[in-house]
């Protein structure tokens, strides 16, 4: 039986509560939230355009400590605070994804996130 394992990097924000940037167990990873925290400077992003690039560049180093990419995501949640940024966000996380190899996905309209940003990204990821 695989011991769970917390994957944590400098190279993505620290976590604000109680809970691990990701946790991998029996092949699968699973990351917690992303927002568009900058782990160099310790500033959010702002607007909808810089805060999904930031969210999705967290996710990759997360995803990158753990020995995975993109192309391993089987899952993918995204919050945003207003469905209007969808068109926005999508085109920008499209980018970042393999097209051969895209994961189930929802995206949910919030009315509030932490620290009131736009956008947040987790995802679920397995190593084939």
């Amino acid at each position: 039986m695989d011991m769970k394992k917390i994957i944590s990097t400098p190279k993505a924000p620290a976590a604000i509560g109680p809970y691990a940037q990701a946790n991998y167990i029996n092949g699968i990873l699973y990351i917690s939230g992303q927002i568009p925290l900058n782990p160099e400077t310790g500033q959010l992003e702002d607007g909808i355009e810089d805060e999904t690039h930031q969210v999705m560049k967290n996710l990759k180093v997360i995803l990158e400590e753990a020995g995975l990419t993109f192309s391993n995501v089987v899952k993918t949640t995204i919050f945003l605070k207003n469905m209007d940024d969808f068109a926005v966000m999508n085109d920008i996380y499209t980018s970042y994804m393999d097209m051969e190899n895209l994961p189930a996905r929802e995206t949910i309209e919030v009315s509030c996130l932490p620290k009131n940003v736009s956008v947040e990204i987790s995802m679920i990821a397995h190593r084939f």
